[in-house]
Order: C-alpha cells, then structure tokens, then sequence
C-alpha cells in the first residue's frame, strides 16, 4: 500500500536526499531552502525543521556535500549564482544554517554543480553556461568557506579551442563513485548547447604527474551529430571490468561501456552497448542505485522508469511508476 512520508511546500521546484536517506532538502520559488528531517526512521516520516532564505530567485538545484564533510548543500538560483551553506550549532542559537560561501561569477551562469571526494580533497565542478568547467578544491576541510579554484576549461577533446559565443541551456556531470587509491579523480560532463563540440559527453581524469585534468573518453558517436545531452549518469562499479555511463539525448538514453586500461595516448575505450527508448519526452534525471544494476529515469512524462540488463547484458524495462491519474 502507498504511503505518504512528507508534504512538500507549495513552491518547491528542487529536491535531494543526502546519502543516507535521512534529510531531504527543497528549493523554492522564492528563494528559500527547507529542510526535512526523519522524525523516526522506523516509521519513515519527516518534518520541516529548517526553513530560511538562500536568494531572492528560485532555487533550482540542491546538491548535499558528501557526509564526512559536514551536513552541508550547494544551491543554484535562477539568476545561475552558486552558494554553500552549513548547518552549524552553536550554544546560544542551537542548530541554524548559515553561508559559507557565494562563489564569484561574471556574465556566466551555474548550470550545475557536483562534488566529488577525491583522494586528496574534496573537489566541486562547476558547468557554466558559457561552456566554462571550473574545479574548485577545499583547502581545509574543517573550513567550508576556504575554496581555491583550481582549473578551468572547456568541455572540447582540443584543449586550444575556446568557443567565446557558446551559449549553453543546461548541463549534467557526474562523478566516478569509486574512491579507489588506484584510481584517480574522474567525472563525465555534457551540455545542451548551440555549440556541437560541448555537448558531446567527455569523461575528464586528473592526471596527478602533470597536475591538470585530460578528456580520456568521448561519449558519442559520429552519427551523433554531437546530439544535446539532458543528463549523464556514472554507475557504482562493484567488480565490472568496465565502468558503465548512461547518457540522455533526444534520442533516448544510450549505455556505454568505459574500459578501464588506457591506450598509448591516454585514451580509455567507450563503447555504446544499448539505446534504451520508452519516454514520450526529455530524460531530466538519470539515478543509479548503490549496486549500479539498476538505472532509474524520469523526464517531461511524468513516469519513472527502471532499467536493468539480464544475465545476458541484454537491457530492459523492469518498471514503470506513473502518478495516480
């Protein structure tokens, strides 16, 4: 039997659950965040126990910072204008939420944003919608408020190439889920955009030697056209001999295989195994759950869809979740 756990506030544009389930946080159209909390996670309901204002715009995305970092959430307004705030407590106020830092921008604008727990540091990549990628690094991860940025590009296989009219509608990254000490930071990027050479999703790699990010990977195929892509997802790896990546396109979503051995050049293998159709619009989100065998995906329809291979590497739709008509 169905069973409601939260009411959300009328006005909520964005949502995300932290890691373990147990806080979920809201934008708003008018600005402000609410958090929820789990009254008692036997009974699975929660409760607002936080509401404040975050920017006189909408928010339209909530990114939670990796637990060991604190309870913590990145948030971008309408206007593109990336913030972070912290749950802090202190003695005279108890809990309460303050900022600790509003990232600079110039013309651009925040698309989106993502952390990622690397062996050294957290890091943030940020997509701009001028084409920009910019990594942000913590410095001290005891002071959220103390990032420095440490690189910035664009989403092209040609490092020289700079598109200065790019113009960029969205734009999804996700992080390898791995933190294997033989593995080094990677994440795969990709725009909706009016310049064909961004949207093409590049899996990114630090390379720790040279101290500077290198595309390893291109997500696409030539009769691609360099298709605008809505989301990306990176699958949890628990013993694959291949990272495993979905893409979203008008064309629906493609699964592609990431070989793990580089060539000569840098160079990983990506193969597309499968293009899953099913959605009668665009694929916003894509979600991998922990074992990376199932792939959910909603969009424009309004239906959850749930995808996964059989022993045969063959994929196919195991459910469809569709709001009470």
């Amino acid at each position: 039997m169905d069973k409601q756990i939260l009411t959300l506030d009328k006005g909520t544009r964005c949502t995300s659950w932290n890691y373990s389930g147990q806080r979920l946080a809201a934008g708003l159209i008018d600005g402000s965040l609410a958090i929820y909390d789990a009254t008692d996670p036997a009974s699975s309901t929660f409760n607002c126990t936080s509401r404040f204002k975050v920017q006189e715009s909408s928010i339209v995305k909530v990114v939670w910072v990796p637990p060991e970092f604190g309870d913590a959430v990145a948030c971008i307004d309408a206007d593109g204008t990336l913030s972070l705030w912290e749950e802090v407590i202190e003695d005279t106020e108890g809990h309460h939420w303050k900022l600790c830092k509003r990232f600079e921008r110039s013309t651009s604008q925040v698309l989106d944003v993502q952390f990622g727990d690397c062996q050294t540091c957290l890091k943030l990549v940020a997509a701009y919608s001028d084409g920009q990628i910019r990594i942000y690094e913590l410095l001290d991860t005891l002071e959220l408020e103390k990032w420095q940025l440490q690189a910035e590009f664009q989403n092209v296989i040609d490092l020289v190439s700079k598109f200065g009219n790019a113009s960029c509608m969205s734009a999804s990254i996700s992080w390898n889920p791995q933190r294997s000490e033989l593995q080094q930071c990677s994440f795969v990027l990709g725009f909706n955009s009016n310049t064909p050479p961004l949207n093409s999703p590049k899996v990114w790699e630090f390379d720790l030697d040279h101290q500077r990010w290198l595309p390893v990977a291109e997500l696409s195929l030539s009769e691609d056209n360099s298709d605008q892509v809505y989301a990306v997802a990176w699958a949890p790896n628990i013993g694959r001999p291949y990272e495993l990546i979905a893409v979203a396109t008008h064309k629906g979503i493609s699964i592609w295989h990431l070989g793990s051995n580089p060539d000569p050049d840098g160079r990983l293998s990506a193969n597309k195994v499968t293009t899953l159709s099913g959605h009668d619009d665009e694929v916003w989100q894509m979600e991998w759950d922990m074992s990376g065998m199932t792939l959910a995906t909603t969009g424009g329809d309004g239906v959850v869809r749930l995808w996964q291979s059989n022993l045969n590497g063959v994929w196919q739709e195991q459910a469809v979740l569709a709001p009470a008509s």
